[in-house]
């Protein structure tokens, strides 16, 4: 049975949008800070046909995919897979180069928002955790890649999900 989906606050745009207003030079001066992040899948019938993870974020409750900031000594798709550990228990086999890209403004108070570009590594499940460090600290719910599209916010990141199919080799 799923659960219901946490609606974010109704004016959450509307308030990222007037961050947005007060400092637009942002997007043109200020460099993109880096993060990774883990699309997750697993098998969901003999077809072929898979499901992707989806998780809350802690603060606002939308739905999103794994990600974090670069860590010293890790390569990027070893960040994902950590942070697929981290936030959801996942376990799988992670590709070495990403699967795509996409951007999103992260609000740091009320009128100040930081650029960030994520590049996004695809996860091959092969199990999950009933323990793990973010337990019980956000919703997961594996559907559909439509249903997933549809769920996050950042247009960028609905036209990857989309467009995702998984590709076999670790490597390229």
């Amino acid at each position: 049975m799923a659960s219901k989906t946490p609606k974010p606050p109704a004016d959450e745009t509307q308030r990222l949008l007037t961050q947005l207003a007060h400092v637009p030079h942002k997007l043109f001066t200020a460099p993109f800070r880096q993060q990774y992040a883990a699309l997750c899948f697993r098998a969901a019938d003999a077809e072929g046909g898979f499901e992707v993870l989806t998780i809350t974020s802690r603060r606002s409750g939308r739905w999103v995919i794994p990600k974090g900031s670069p860590m010293k000594d890790r390569k990027p798709h070893e960040v994902a897979s950590i942070e697929a550990w981290e936030e959801a228990g996942i376990r799988g086999t992670v590709r070495k180069r990403p699967v795509g890209r996409y951007t999103y403004l992260k609000p740091l108070d009320q009128l100040d928002v930081v650029p960030y570009i994520v590049d996004v590594f695809q996860i091959h499940v092969t199990g999950t955790e009933g323990t793990y460090k973010e337990k019980g600290e956000r919703l997961l719910e594996w559907v559909p890649i439509a249903e997933a599209a549809r769920r996050v916010r950042e247009p960028e990141l609905k036209s990857l999900l989309l467009g995702f199919k998984p590709r076999k080799s670790l490597k390229s």
